[in-house]
């Protein structure tokens, strides 16, 4: 996805406080890209069988029973720096 430049940019540290804890809003990255996981059940309370929001999944999603391709439902909302 070439939309990189139009999209805000985001730290680890201001990924971390969308964590489902701290403010309202459930974010993960993967592959760069932060996607807003906010409205899936399977995210409720941050948390996602033993994943936790809020922080770079890219590595963990190699071991899912499922492709990134779940992730195309979500809204990519920024871009890790």
């Amino acid at each position: 996805m070439n939309n990189d430049i139009q999209l805000p940019r985001y730290t680890k540290s201001q990924l971390a406080l969308r964590n489902g804890q701290d403010k309202p809003e459930i974010w993960i990255a993967i592959h760069g890209q932060i996607y807003n996981v906010s409205a899936s059940r399977l995210w409720w309370n941050g948390k996602h069988y033993e994943h936790w929001a809020g922080q770079d999944l890219t590595e963990e999603l190699k071991d899912a029973p499922h492709s990134d391709k779940v992730l195309e439902r979500f809204e990519i909302i920024g871009v890790l720096i």
